[in-house]
């Protein structure tokens, strides 16, 4: 029996990727702020009271915010790994610890 033959994995790499993209985008523009208008309104019909939904506010925009500025973060947190890489800049004497 002749094995059969099986595709390239170049093309599901390639599928994977595309994949990746489109949900990447669907998490981060839609579902996360849908997650969070969600989560308020939980939370203010739950409690019906103004302190835990204002804090309920304030923590959706957190989260909201940073999602939304994931590559300033990436960038941010790079550049603070190339600063302290090695030492951050300073010199260790031997025997000072």
């Amino acid at each position: 029996m002749q094995p059969t033959s099986v595709p390239l994995a170049a093309d599901w790499i390639t599928i994977g990727t595309g994949l990746g993209t489109d949900v990447k985008t669907l998490i981060f523009n839609i579902l996360i702020p849908v997650l969070c208008g969600v989560f308020v309104l939980v939370v203010g019909f739950k409690t019906r009271a103004p302190g835990p939904t204002l804090m309920a506010v304030i923590f959706a925009g957190v989260v909201w915010g940073l999602s939304a500025n994931m590559a300033t973060i990436k960038d941010t947190t790079g550049d603070t790994v190339k600063q302290y890489d090695g030492g951050g800049g300073y010199t260790v004497i031997q025997g000072d610890q």
